[in-house]
């Protein structure tokens, strides 16, 4: 039985590890706890999929904070709708979920710079994850706003976080010996009062923890992240986990009377710009599904790791499990007609170009109140008189198609870092359309993510100077804007890069469903003003995710 005390009510101890098995209350407790992210599956949802938690057999649900959603402008936070964390954790609550709760600053998560807000970066000395000055006001500053909302909800004051993690994994890290005390006393000092965790791999254990965290082998055990799947890159092959041989670990962990998370029991999707990437030597981005191949699939469905598992937990309840939910709706919608198209040439009246004598990066530039452009895309022009030997050097972040005024010349990226610019009758605009295709989130590149054009690039050895930038973040305001100007409706030429339009019709209740893209190259797809994500005919994924809930019926755009 599980009861949720009304809020402001106090609890004699929490959730506690000083023996072999954690007690909660004063009572024994084994956390049977999955791991699902609020930013990353609709608001819409929440509920569906703690329900469909509850009814496997879980007790616990944790999840990240991403700082860089919640601050996207140094000094603007963002708690509403669906960032609304608060009403996430209530929510839990009123299911008959605990929270365990991973604040950061620092998430990893195959988040696009581990959760951290690229603002950092215009710092050009910023040393992220350390003790440097221009890092710790920043998190204390977030902290200030963020700490406050989740001390009314812990276990000791009659909410359901029964514990917070300190950072992320900084055994893997480990540059500053004073860090992780920094990060304790930082959540602390502002009310947090419930047991503290880290999450580390056997070789960080020692460099990764912090005085007052669970150590073992001497107290409780938690496997804080037992892997369900893994996540996938772009142009590499969709992983996948037995579902028979993951139960079959998790059963031995439970024998061994040790607390689980299963990290993720419900990955959701990297809606927008937000993906991460990895890098150890080769820049791999990450693709928009989360999908995980966890126990309940992108879409929420059951899988046969979900069957399992439920048969195993059921072992362990007192009482019988609820009934599993019923799965939400899908459909199949008629194929839509794209019947508009917009060159982007023409939306560049909607940003506000940038001057500079050399190229300038993304975080750099100067905008949105000082905080730099975050994601999306960055249009680098200049003008040149003769063509030649166009040469990165390697200072592309993270790929780029080159146009000589509008004719396509090619990609420029890491593998490729020379093209050849044709000879014009005079003078040519080269146009350079900068993607940031992700920052890395996890490893020792963490400092070196800043996008666009991170340096000189050289046209016959000599560096262009005198550049326009054009920021293309792609934010719902610009989206909005476009629909303010006159739309081709030949679509049978059309250029590129470009806008396309059409319309979905829905009839009745809107339902889930699919976005395929066959013969389309490379992207992004909106849907009534969200972002969906981004599509790559390279793979693995073949397809995006299109909630119901953010359909309408009647027409969509």
């Amino acid at each position: 039985m599980f009861e949720m005390e009304k809020s402001g009510m106090s609890r004699r101890c929490g959730l506690n590890a000083d023996s072999s098995q954690f007690t909660l209350d004063g009572k024994p407790i084994r956390i049977l706890g999955g791991s699902m992210h609020y930013f990353r599956v609709p608001r819409a949802y929440w509920n569906d999929r703690m329900l469909k938690m509850k009814a496997c057999g879980l007790n616990t649900i944790t999840t990240y904070v991403p700082w860089n959603l919640h601050e996207p402008e140094r000094g603007v936070f963002n708690f509403r709708g669906q960032l609304d964390l608060l009403t996430f954790i209530n929510e839990a609550a009123q299911v008959g979920l605990w929270v365990i709760l991973r604040p950061g600053p620092y998430i990893c998560a195959e988040w696009d710079l581990g959760g951290l807000p690229s603002w950092l970066l215009r710092d050009r000395n910023m040393t992220l994850r350390t003790t440097y000055a221009g890092f710790t006001e920043a998190v204390n500053s977030y902290f200030d706003e963020l700490v406050p909302r989740l001390v009314p909800v812990q276990f000791s004051r009659g909410g359901p976080i029964i514990a917070v993690q300190v950072e992320n994994e900084y055994g893997s890290y480990a540059k500053d010996d004073q860090y992780m005390s920094f990060i304790k006393n930082a959540l602390e000092s502002r009310g947090i009062c419930e047991l503290l965790l880290t999450s580390d791999n056997r070789e960080g254990f020692q460099s990764g923890g912090v005085n007052g965290g669970i150590i073992v082998p001497q107290r409780a055990k938690l496997v804080m992240e037992y892997w369900s799947g893994w996540f996938d890159v772009w142009g590499e092959d969709h992983h996948t986990f037995s579902a028979e041989d993951m139960v079959s670990v998790i059963r031995e962990v439970l024998k061994q009377g040790m607390s689980i998370n299963i990290y993720m029991f419900h990955g959701g999707t990297n809606f927008g710009f937000m993906n991460g990437a990895v890098d150890y030597g080769t820049y791999k981005p990450q693709i928009t599904s989360y999908d995980y191949d966890a126990p309940l699939s992108e879409a929420g469905d059951y899988t046969k790791k979900y069957h399992l598992l439920r048969s195993l937990f059921s072992s362990y309840q007192s009482e019988n499990l609820p009934e599993i939910p019923a799965l939400q709706p899908k459909k199949v919608y008629e194929a839509v007609a794209i019947n508009q198209h917009l060159p982007l040439w023409e939306t560049l009246q909607f940003t506000e170009p940038h001057q500079s004598e050399s190229p300038v990066n993304m975080e750099n530039l100067p905008i949105n109140d000082g905080s730099g452009q975050s994601y999306g895309y960055t249009l680098y022009e200049t003008t040149i008189a003769t063509g030649g030997t166009l040469n990165s050097r390697n200072n592309v972040r993270d790929r780029a198609l080159v146009y000589a005024d509008s004719l396509f010349i090619g990609v420029l990226d890491y593998k490729t870092q020379k093209l050849t610019v044709p000879n014009g009758k005079g003078d040519q605009k080269l146009r350079l359309l900068l993607e940031n295709c992700g920052r890395v989130n996890y490893g020792k590149a963490l400092n070196y993510q800043r996008k666009g054009l991170i340096g000189d690039i050289v046209l016959n050895n000599v560096p262009l100077k005198d550049f326009t930038h054009y920021t293309l973040d792609m934010k719902p305001a610009f989206i909005d804007r476009l629909g303010a100007v006159s739309w081709a409706l030949d679509t049978s030429k059309p250029t590129f890069p470009g806008f396309f339009r059409g319309s979905l019709w829905v009839e009745g209740c809107p339902a889930d469903t699919f976005v395929k893209l066959p013969d389309w190259s490379k992207g992004v797809v909106f849907v009534n003003g969200q972002n969906l994500g981004r599509y790559w005919p390279i793979g693995p994924q073949k397809t995006l995710y299109l909630p119901g809930p953010w359909l309408k019926s009647g027409t969509n755009q």
